[in-house]
């Protein structure tokens, strides 16, 4: 089955990455609509956007589809997707950073730092940059379910990304370790998190993993935002927030529910901007809407 993996890989990477992307996506979005967790995504969608009308809802799901088709095929060619260069700039490049001051900053302030990210876009991009640029990042990764494309998978970010670190039973440990260390954390926190905390997520109540938000707390470190903006020919737009302003107890501690609810509340506002190029599928929220949750104010981080 490995062999069967790698070879659609090596397909595609004939293709070259701007055919492997359009056949990814235009599959993605023939073959998505037919499976039942396409039913998932139409309901997270009409949740969100109470006030769209059916066309849209369908619009944004199938963008969905088309999105992640189009990822899932460029994992062949990801190490060539990334090709920004801060000292040599080219007009034609495929990706644009903005904000590269703030990874040259976390590279050389000697300071342990945390990036958030979520599922938009091609969400492995980031890790590519911060090693490219010789940040020391750990990259927290969920394997594919089916351990034929997991492994291939690894295989590829292993020879385009820096550290790499399961998330699993004492993950948290190997995580506590490089933050000791002075290294840096990337995460996505987007997807439902069985033991999580619940923060307000386009007004409903999500399950969150807080681990972020603790070691936000426990070593004061800066924190970040990272997303991918998909562009039109076949481009990326790479953006790094500023560090966030998070919300604090009335000692000057970090608080990690709040700071979760604050970098949930940045991802809310990413989504929003770029709705097509979410993990619509995913089920996220799983908790029953509660009136306290719901309504809660999300904190507003500060750049």
């Amino acid at each position: 089955m490995v062999g069967a993996v790698r070879g659609v890989f090596g397909l595609l990477r004939l293709l070259g990455p701007d055919r492997a992307s359009d056949l990814g996506g235009t599959v993605a979005r023939a073959v998505g609509p037919l499976l039942s967790v396409h039913r998932v995504a139409l309901a997270n969608i009409r949740a969100a956007f109470p006030d769209a009308d059916e066309a849209r809802v369908r619009e944004i799901a199938l963008g969905a589809w088309e999105n992640l088709g189009r990822t899932g095929a460029e994992y062949a060619h990801l190490d060539t997707l990334f090709d920004y260069d801060y000292f040599a700039p080219k007009p034609d490049a495929r990706t644009e950073v903005v904000g590269i001051e703030h990874f040259i900053a976390l590279r050389d302030d000697g300071k342990p730092g945390i990036v958030f990210s979520a599922h938009l876009g091609n969400w492995e991009l980031p890790a590519i940059c911060a090693s490219r640029y010789g940040l020391d990042t750990t990259a927290i990764f969920r394997a594919p379910n089916d351990p034929a494309v997991a492994r291939a998978v690894h295989e590829v970010r292993s020879r385009t990304m820096g550290n790499l670190e399961a998330a699993r039973q004492g993950a948290a440990f190997v995580m506590s370790n490089v933050l000791e260390k002075g290294g840096h954390l990337g995460m996505l926190i987007d997807q439902h998190f069985t033991r999580g905390i619940a923060v307000p997520f386009f007004g409903r109540p999500a399950l969150t993993n807080p681990i972020l938000g603790k070691f936000a707390r426990r070593f004061d470190c800066p924190v970040h935002g990272v997303r991918v903006i998909r562009l039109p020919g076949h481009r990326f737009r790479l953006e790094l927030t500023p560090p966030l302003d998070l919300p604090r107890d009335a000692e000057g501690h970090v608080d990690p529910a709040g700071a979760m609810a604050a970098m949930t509340a940045v991802v809310e506002g990413w989504v929003r901007e770029c709705p097509e190029q979410w993990l619509w599928m995913h089920r996220r929220w799983r908790t029953p809407a509660t009136a306290a949750v719901a309504a809660a104010p999300a904190p507003q981080p500060s750049p």
